[in-house]
């Protein structure tokens, strides 16, 4: 039986859990040295919760992705939350740039 993921998303919010950095390098120290500093991409992510949708004059518009999505995302438009461990990102879905096929 599968766990129940511990954060509900509310109205048109969305919990990704971010996919491994590409480019990147960790010293032993604990320091990352990115690939580029001045190149800013998008990040990426698995989408492990959504919400219901967001009201439009008085209805619900569903959320266009869905649980098991990957994602492209704004690096900024975001709130870090960790879990056992796990770091995730909760974002609006106005913040996802995009749905990987």
């Amino acid at each position: 039986m599968a766990k129940k993921f511990q954060i509900t998303p509310l109205g048109d919010r969305l919990v990704v859990k971010p996919a491994e950095k590409e480019g990147e390098k960790k010293l032993a120290s604990g320091i990352i040295i990115p690939e580029t500093v001045d190149k800013e991409r998008p990040a990426k992510g698995e989408v492990v919760a959504v919400g219901l949708g967001k009201f439009e004059e008085g209805k619900r518009v569903p959320m266009q992705v869905q649980v098991g999505d990957t994602v492209l995302f704004s690096k900024y438009g975001y709130d870090e939350v960790k879990i056992e461990g796990q770091e995730y990102y909760i974002l609006s879905e106005s913040g996802i740039l995009g749905i990987l096929n």
